[in-house]
């Protein structure tokens, strides 16, 4: 494993020895009189060690980690919650006497999943994890018994938590000295995985994410269905804490889903983070003695989005589609009776998703864990579309979210975006009346699902380069959560005016943007964009009590239901290649913009295929934007002439500066070496690969390259500047097409292009493709060196860029001293004087080699104050 993979697991071990001593001090300490860590302290303490284990969690499931990251994902839910419950207790918002009822129902939740994380420890045979799971379970159930009974269980706790601190210190101390002998010497049981098992692990996708949102539903249903069952009076303030530690953890994973490219694991447990936080806001609104009603509408709308997305589901496994059927169910009973998450038959609901949860939890860390898996229907629904004969399903892989404009590690997020709209626009359909506007449970709808959900789904749009979505997505996700808070928040109050309107105004203008540029996308964004905007002039009349009767209903159903037709096809769209659900074309249609599916390839430089794919390209006459060791170029390749005179007239090149030459190695000249000095040569060879140009002088050498008339547009009439970039995806694609000409990827007289999608938002659809690989390592163009005059002993410098002069000159004198001492590149020396043969041409037609660029043309000759030169005595 990598160093940085036993940072990981150490830094989580280290957190859990260390929560676990706190607790074990603390259990062995306190009395049923007093405690030894005052509750708020404890509960401080208990939140920083969660945040350590939380980070180690996600670190390590990135390294595919999948089990441990599990286990400390989980423990650190628990130990945020306990925490929390902790500091409410220590500032006596929950009184001594209601602990018990607080903790119970989270306790018992984590007592269970632990429990089943440490079965899958054993089937996985790994005794340590098995440990640690199973001591903080059995400590947690002694902490309820010590709850229940005061003085019973605080031993006994302390004890168990005492062995999850040896296990740990034997551990650590194996991780330790493993990396300080180089695996020489390990401790049985702290051994690094084996490249098997790590690719194993690999394969089994977001597994880890699916154990610890299963997880977090099995808290949230262990709270609401507690009070059913008489463990707890009702649903209290001491349960806020447990339900939103579930909702935060649910957006996590929702994250690392779409990181792990399951986008609808990702709108599932984004739906369920829902829950969690309403559930939540329902409990804190007990302290104040109100008790929320729950309007039909939302519920009847989520229930229907929930529905779909479990038939969806089924794609993946049958067993997931009917998992997700139970919060249909839960959704359908918050709609039957007003009294929202106080009344039975929800709790009763929610009774059966925490057995089901249970069940799938045991399940997904067994199939983990085990490599005989527990058959969850995977192929059922590929097997019932092959059948058909008019749908064709599309392949889930990572190319399916391959972006428009480059690479990205995260899968699509626009389903989750706007079905959160859908939810946002109809829990506003809600009418509040004359009652208090926190009696009618709204805000939790509008500020969660049309806020945090909809913000989270902008910033996953941003990474992936989908500019347009996520300021959609960012600017209405801002607009949900002022407009709930101020509306349904208590902050709007009776007050109208002026004052109110002006900043939804300010909204009104940069929709009107929105809108505007919705047309250069299609139709259906534009719509989406324009019913967005007629609620927001619901909002401008309702702040100056101007709105006409039903008005601002109306409007919001239809919003409501254009971002349910978005919902549906991507959903459907993203599932299938066809049929697929129209969206429109773009109304209006401009050079280089709009409709998205006529964007040249941008594709990933990392990957071997892609830098094939732009060398076919360019072999058919294309031009291309590449990195380079410097900054992004245009390209072409030297033997398509009119691939050249293309990129020239692309880049409206001045005459001043003409494009250059680019090879992927010296030994891309042998066929015409012996039209070249020696000492030039000399100087390439010691000089490249590097972000050094070298004007050379012009000569019938060039013809040999296939450019033909096109020659007249690389270097000018005396002159031509050529180079070998220290890059290794330009050479390897120079390597594959020849010598290619060369000039920057932006017009002439604008800034250099330093990232691959300001290569297409400059030149447009004129590119035939573009190797993407994020911003350029360097912002500085190359050294431009002039060896016109190279046989006199003399070189000089148009332009000094990221090569230093020194560096240069050091190069040049290193070479003119081998050359005083009769020492040649051998690679030069045999043949230097032969002819070159018709066979020697035809070859450098088809000379294949790797290449990549930085910036144009050769210059003008220097003036005689910047040609600096140097003489063989220097």
């Amino acid at each position: 494993m990598a160093q940085s993979g036993s940072l990981h697991i150490s830094v989580g071990i280290l957190s859990i020895a260390g929560g676990s001593l706190l607790l074990l001090v603390n259990g062995y300490g306190s009395t049923p009189e007093k405690d030894l860590v005052p509750h708020t302290a404890l509960g401080i303490l208990l939140l920083i060690t969660a945040a350590l284990l939380a980070y180690s969690g996600i670190r390590h499931s990135l390294s595919h980690g999948r089990l441990f990251s599990t286990l400390c994902l989980t423990v650190s839910a628990l130990w945020c919650g306990s925490g929390l419950v902790y500091i409410l207790g220590g500032q006596s918002v929950i009184q001594p006497t209601q602990l018990r009822f607080a903790f119970v129902p989270g306790l018992a939740a984590f007592i269970l999943a632990l429990l089943i994380i440490g079965i899958a420890a054993v089937v996985a045979k790994k005794a340590v994890l098995f440990l640690i799971a199973v001591g903080i379970s059995l400590a947690s159930a002694h902490q309820i018994a010590g709850l229940s009974a005061v003085g019973f269980g605080l031993y006994a706790t302390a004890a168990n938590y005492f062995l999850v601190c040896l296990v740990c210190l034997y551990f650590g101390s194996g991780r330790l000295l493993s990396v300080i002998t180089h695996g020489k010497v390990e401790l049985p049981g702290t051994g690094v995985q084996k490249k098997a098992e790590l690719k194993a692990e690999q394969n089994q996708g977001c597994n880890d994410a699916v154990s610890v949102s299963l997880v977090m539903n099995l808290l949230s249903a262990s709270v609401l269905a507690c009070p059913l069952l008489g463990v707890v009076p009702e649903l209290s303030v001491g349960h806020v804490p447990w339900l939103w530690t579930a909702g935060v953890f649910q957006l996590g994973m929702c994250i690392l889903f779409y990181r792990g490219m399951d986008m609808l694991a990702a709108t599932f447990y984004g739906f369920t983070s829902l829950f969690a936080f309403a559930e939540g806001y329902s409990a804190l609104l007990s302290f104040y003695s109100i008790q929320p009603y729950s309007p039909v509408p939302f519920p009847v709308v989520f229930s229907v989005l929930f529905f779909i997305l479990a038939l969806f589901s089924t794609q993946k496994d049958l067993l997931e589609g009917f998992y997700q059927l139970f919060f249909v169910a839960y959704s359908i009973a918050l709609a039957a009776q007003p009294q929202g998450f106080f009344q039975a038959g929800t709790q009763g609901v929610q009774a059966a998703i925490f057995v089901a949860s249970a069940c799938m939890l045991l399940i997904t860390t067994f199939n983990m864990a085990s490599s005989t898996k527990i058959p969850t229907g995977q192929s059922c629904f590929k097997a019932l579309v092959g059948r058909m004969q008019s749908v064709t399903l599309r392949a889930h892989d990572k190319e399916l979210h391959t972006p428009y404009l480059g690479y990205s590690k995260y899968a699509d997020a626009e389903v989750l975006g706007h079905a959160s709209n859908v939810l946002a626009t109809f829990a506003i359909t809600a009418t509040v009346g004359s009652q208090n506007p926190l009696f009618v449970l709204i805000l939790p709808w509008v500020v969660m699902a049309g806020g945090a959900l909809e913000l989270l789904c902008g910033a996953v749009a941003f990474a992936r380069g989908k500019t347009f979505e996520s300021t959609v997505f960012i600017l209405y996700g801002v607009m949900w959560t002022v407009w709930g808070l101020t509306r349904y928040g208590g902050l709007y109050g009776e007050t109208r005016g002026l004052n109110i309107a002006v900043g939804i105004i300010t909204f009104l203008v940069f929709n009107i943007l929105v809108t505007a540029a919705a047309l250069f996308v299609n139709v259906a964004w534009f719509v989406y964009a324009f019913t967005f905007h007629l609620i927001l002039i619901s909002f401008v009349l309702d702040a100056m009590g101007s709105l006409p009767y039903g008005y601002d209903i109306g409007v919001t159903i239809i919003f409501g239901l254009v971002s349910f037709y978005f919902f549906l096809a991507h959903i459907f769209n993203s599932t299938f290649k066809s049929p697929q659900i129209p969206l429109g074309n773009p109304i209006i249609k401009l050079t280089g913009a709009g409709g998205g599916a006529a964007v040249c390839p941008h594709l990933p430089a990392r990957k071997a295929t892609s830098v094939l794919e732009i060398a076919e390209i360019m072999k058919n006459g294309g031009i291309c934007g590449m990195p380079t060791d410097t900054v992004y170029v245009l390209v072409a390749a030297c033997n398509r002439p009119d691939a050249v005179i293309k990129a020239y007239k692309v880049k409206k090149q001045a005459e001043d500066r003409p494009m250059s030459m680019w090879i992927s190695s010296v030994k891309q000249l042998e066929p015409v070496r012996h039209l070249l000095s020696p000492l030039l040569l000399d100087f390439m060879e010691a000089a490249w690969p590097s972000s050094i140009s070298m004007v050379i002088p012009r000569g019938p050498w060039m013809e040999i390259f296939g450019l033909g008339d096109a020659a007249k547009h690389i270097g000018t009439p005396q002159s031509i500047a050529i180079r070998n970039p220290d890059c290794s995806v330009a050479t390897h694609l120079i390597g594959l097409v020849g010598p290619i000409a060369v000039t920057s990827a932006n017009p002439t007289g604008e800034a250099d292009t330093t990232h691959h999608n300001q290569v297409y938002a400059k030149l447009g659809n004129k590119v035939d493709g573009v190797l993407c690989d994020g911003p350029s390592p360097e912002n500085i163009a190359s050294t431009v060196v002039d060896c016109t005059k190279i046989e006199t002993g003399q070189i000089g410098f148009f332009r000094v860029g990221l090569i230093p002069k020194s560096k240069v000159l050091q190069i040049f004198e290193e070479v003119q001293r081998r050359h005083r001492q009769g020492q040649t590149n051998p690679s030069f020396q045999d043949d230097m004087e032969q002819p070159l043969t018709e066979r020697d041409i035809s070859e450098v037609g088809s000379t294949e080699d790797s290449g990549r660029e930085s910036e144009n043309s050769t210059p003008s000759p220097p003036s005689p104050e910047e040609n600096q030169v140097v003489g063989n005595g220097s």
